[in-house]
């Protein structure tokens, strides 16, 4: 399966052991933080990089991950 740029609302809950409900919360931050750039958004899916970047303050989502 190709690897794609968005994370799911799932995939938040689980990268940060949080409630789906919490993650929701997240994602809709997160698209508003793009939003507020000038990017377009898909509700209940945020951008993977961006997310990382938030997160764990990198640039590139495949260093230390498998």
């Amino acid at each position: 399966m190709a690897e794609t740029m968005f994370l799911r609302v799932d995939d938040v809950a689980k990268e940060l052991d949080v409630s789906t409900a919490y993650a929701y919360r997240l994602v809709r931050r997160l698209n508003q933080e793009l939003e507020e750039k000038g990017f377009l958004t898909i509700a209940g899916r945020v951008d993977k990089r961006y997310f990382y970047e938030r997160f764990y303050s990198t640039k590139n989502d495949d260093e230390g991950r498998g």
